[in-house]
């Protein structure tokens, strides 16, 4: 299908429940996300690295002891808007209880989202989903980047409400420090 053709189908408003629908119908795995405001992204397949890596990182918090329902991969989490809420599906997401089934997850008790950064996603994962996750009030944000040394950057929620860069460092470092020495606090 074209993109004219697909563009055509789609409804003049997007709603979650339509982009829950596009995400689960979508024959090839990309990945269907909506800011706040409306806009709509369409990411492709995750390649093997990325997969890779988000494993890595599941396994090093459940060995640590977090309890698998609460360390999701590629969970949906609702985003709230001035307008209107927006979707986002980080490729990890820690949250501080177990919580309920559901396509959109609030972003109640999340205390970690982690993006793993792929060439066509970028700027939305250094930028705009920085900017999108502080004002949800989301405690930790890890962005991981493509590079030789898959170099992690650890925000925290500064008390202005946006994100401050608390440490960066190689994902292998990382993975061989305790979990909750990154989580705790």
């Amino acid at each position: 299908m074209t993109a004219e053709a697909f563009a055509k189908q789609l409804p003049a408003v997007v709603t979650l429940d339509d982009l829950a629908a596009m995400n689960a119908f979508d024959e090839h795995g990309h990945r269907y996300e909506m800011s706040p405001e409306g806009a709509l992204s369409i990411m492709p397949p995750a390649d093997s690295e990325h997969a890779g890596i988000a494993s890595r990182l599941l396994v090093w918090l459940v060995a640590a002891g977090w309890p698998p329902e609460q360390v999701l991969q590629a969970a949906g989490i609702r985003i709230p808007g001035v307008d209107g809420d927006g979707g986002r599906i980080p490729d990890l997401a820690v949250w501080s209880k177990p919580l309920r089934k559901g396509v959109w997850l609030p972003v109640k008790d999340l205390l970690l989202v982690v993006e793993i950064v792929s060439s066509s996603s970028q700027a939305t994962d250094e930028v705009v989903k920085r900017v999108e996750y502080a004002r949800a009030g989301i405690p930790r944000y890890w962005v991981v980047d493509r590079d030789p040394a898959q170099t992690v950057t650890l925000y925290q929620l500064g008390p202005n409400g946006d994100y401050v860069e608390h440490v960066k460092m190689p994902l292998a470092w990382l993975l061989n420090t305790p979990a909750a020495e990154h989580l705790d606090s």
